[in-house]
């Protein structure tokens, strides 16, 4: 059984920053392709950050390019998701999913694991 534990989230005022963690259980972290996703009230989850079809080279959403980054280490089981120059449309639930099928993808049925979630608000 493979858990995700996210951390982090908070209130910030706009054009401040977060990072969020992801630590997963088991000894399998490293063939999992990890992402990011979040959800706001009355909206469908959405993908914010990953890793593309090789598992390594990264993806984001054109909403938080230039702003998010995303970044994992194996040795320690975790990935972070680096957000800065956060805007009030930033405000949501957001949710560590990982896939254990080799390569990235921006769809929230290819993955397996998910997190419970860690609410970032972003005050204007």
């Amino acid at each position: 059984q493979v858990q995700l534990v996210e951390s982090g989230g908070g209130l910030v005022q706009a054009g401040g920053s977060l990072r969020l963690s992801c630590t997963t259980s088991g000894r399998t972290f490293s063939s999992y392709t990890m992402g990011w996703f979040r959800q706001s009230p009355g909206k469908e989850r959405e993908f914010v950050a990953g890793f593309k079809w090789n598992g390594r080279n990264t993806d984001y959403a054109e909403s938080v390019k230039g702003r998010f980054t995303i970044s994992r280490d194996n040795t320690q089981n975790t990935v972070w998701l680096q957000m800065n120059s956060l805007e009030a449309e930033d405000t949501a639930i957001y949710y560590c999913a990982g896939r254990s099928s080799y390569g990235g993808s921006r769809y929230v049925s290819d993955y397996d694991y998910w997190g419970q979630g860690t609410q970032v608000t972003v005050s204007s």
